[in-house]
C-alpha cells in the first residue's frame, strides 16, 4: 500500500474542508477520508467524481493526488520556510534583512509559478507561508522591516485570492482580497491595491457582472501607479468585461490602449511572473477580447498565441495560457460556422487538464453553441464537459446565448457587494 498521501491533504486543506465536512459532502464517514489520506485505501470510482468535484481538480488531477507521491523527504514548502527561519534566527531582530530578502524571493518564485501550477497545490504553499508573515509580524523588528511584511503578506494574500478565484472559492477569495487590501493600505503600496481591484474585477466577471467588473477595472486604473503592470492589465480587463457587454467601442479603445502600453515595454526578467506584465500576454488578452465581442479577427490572433505557446514556451511553459487560447480560438470559429473544428479545439484544452473551475462557464458557452448547431462532435463534447465539472446535470447557472452574443450566468451576483480597495469616498 502506498505511504500517506500528503498532497491530497494539502488539496482538502486548500478547499478550506475538515475530513468531517469533506466526508460530509462525498457521502462517506469521517475515518474513509482519513485512510485515503493516509494511503490505507483509494476512493472508490463512485465517489472520485464528488471527490474531484469539492477539491476542485480535474479527474486527472484528483488521480495524480491518489497515486503520484512526493518523495519521502521534506515537502518543498516545508524546506522553503525551514530556510525562512535559520535566516531569522541568525538575525539580531525576529526578522532581519536576510529573513525578508528570502521571503521576498519567495514571493517572486511563488507568483512566477502560477503560469504552470495547479491551484489547489500552489494555494497550499502561498497559505502556509502567509501563516509565516503572520508570525513575524508579531515579532520584534523596525519599522521599515515592518512595511516590507506588509508589503509581502499583500502580495501573498493577493496570489492567494486569485488562486481561490479559480477554484470558485468566492467567499475565501473575497476575504483575501480584503486582507490584501488592508496590508496595502497599511504598507503604502498602490500598487498591490490596483491589482486588488483588478482581481476583484475578473471574480465578478466570472460571475457574469459585467457592468461591476467594467466598473472595478477603471478604478484600478485610477488607483494604479502609471507605468505599471497593475495598469495595464486593470485595461485589459475593462475590455474583456465592455466585450461581455457588446460594446464593440469601448472593446476596442481599450485593446488599443493595452498595446499601446504594452508594445514599447521589454521582456520582464522573469516573464511567467503574474504580477509583472509581459508584452507577449497583449497578444493572448486581445484573442479573448475580440472573440468575446464576435470580432473575426479573433481566429488569428488566437493561433497566433497557440502557434507560439504550442511549439515550445522558453519561459517553463504557460499550459493555462495555451488552454484559454483554445477556447478563444473555439468561440471565434463558431461565430465563424467552423463548428467541428471549435469542438475539437475545446477538446484539446478540456483534455489538458488545465482549465480551471472559474473558466468552467467558458467551455459550458462553446459546448451549448455546438450543440444548437447540431455538431457531430457535440455528443464528445458534452461528456468532456460533465466529466470537467464533475457533475450530471447541465451547465451550471449557464444561460445558452446565439453565437455572436454573450453568455451569461443565470443568476447574477448578490447586490450591494462590497468592493475590496474601492477607493473611499471624500
Amino acid at each position: 500500500m502506498a505511504g500517506r498521501r500528503a498532497r491530497l491533504a494539502q488539496a482538502r486543506k486548500a478547499a478550506g474542508l475538515t475530513q468531517e465536512e469533506l466526508a460530509h459532502r462525498v457521502g462517506v464517514e469521517r475515518s474513509t477520508v482519513g485512510r485515503w489520506e493516509a494511503g490505507e485505501s483509494e476512493p472508490q470510482p463512485w465517489h472520485r467524481r464528488k471527490l474531484a468535484q469539492h477539491l476542485g481538480v480535474t479527474p486527472n488531477d484528483l488521480d495524480t493526488l491518489i497515486t503520484d507521491e512526493p518523495p519521502a523527504t521534506a515537502a518543498p514548502d516545508d524546506a522553503e520556510l525551514e530556510a525562512l527561519e535559520l535566516a531569522r534566527r541568525a538575525s539580531a531582530s525576529d526578522v532581519g534583512e536576510a529573513t525578508l530578502l528570502q521571503l521576498e524571493q519567495l514571493v517572486d518564485d511563488l507568483a512566477g509559478s502560477y503560469a504552470a501550477s495547479r491551484p489547489a497545490e500552489l494555494l497550499a504553499r502561498v497559505r502556509q507561508h502567509l501563516r509565516y508573515v503572520g508570525q513575524l509580524l508579531d515579532g520584534r523588528k523596525t519599522l521599515g522591516e515592518h512595511r516590507r511584511l506588509l508589503v509581502a503578506g499583500g502580495w501573498l494574500s493577493l496570489l492567494a485570492a486569485t488562486l481561490h478565484v479559480d477554484l470558485k472559492q468566492h467567499a475565501a477569495a473575497t476575504a483575501r482580497l480584503r486582507v490584501a487590501d488592508s496590508l496595502a493600505r497599511e504598507g503604502g503600496h498602490s500598487e498591490i491595491r490596483a491589482w486588488v481591484l483588478e482581481t476583484e474585477a475578473w471574480r465578478v466577471l466570472t460571475l457574469g457582472d459585467y457592468r461591476e467588473a467594467a466598473a472595478l477595472a477603471r478604478s484600478a486604473q485610477q488607483v494604479a501607479p502609471r507605468g505599471t503592470s497593475a495598469l495595464i492589465q486593470a485595461t485589459a480587463q475593462e475590455g474583456r468585461a465592455a466585450a461581455r457587454l457588446g460594446d464593440g467601442r469601448a472593446t476596442t479603445e481599450a485593446v488599443a490602449r493595452v498595446n499601446r502600453m504594452a508594445s514599447p515595454l521589454p521582456a520582464p526578467d522573469r516573464p511567467e511572473h503574474h504580477y509583472r506584465y509581459d508584452p507577449a500576454k497583449a497578444t493572448s488578452y486581445t484573442a479573448t477580447t475580440l472573440s468575446w465581442v464576435g470580432d473575426p479577427a479573433a481566429v488569428d490572433h488566437a493561433r497566433e498565441v497557440i502557434a507560439r505557446l504550442a511549439s515550445g514556451d522558453p519561459h517553463g511553459g504557460r499550459p493555462r495560457r495555451l488552454a484559454t487560447a483554445r477556447l478563444d480560438l473555439a468561440l471565434a470559429l463558431i461565430r465563424r460556422g467552423e463548428v467541428e473544428e471549435a469542438a475539437e479545439s475545446t477538446l484539446t484544452a478540456v483534455a489538458s487538464g488545465r482549465v480551471v473551475p472559474s473558466s468552467w462557464w467558458r467551455v459550458g458557452e462553446v459546448v451549448g453553441a455546438v450543440e444548437r448547431l447540431g455538431a457531430r462532435a457535440s455528443l464528445p463534447l458534452r461528456e468532456a464537459y460533465e466529466d470537467l465539472r464533475g457533475a450530471s446535470a447541465g451547465p451550471e447557472g449557464l444561460r445558452a446565448a446565439a453565437p455572436g452574443t454573450a453568455a451569461r450566468p443565470a443568476a447574477g451576483p448578490p447586490a450591494g457587494r462590497a468592493r475590496p480597495g474601492a477607493p473611499a469616498a471624500s
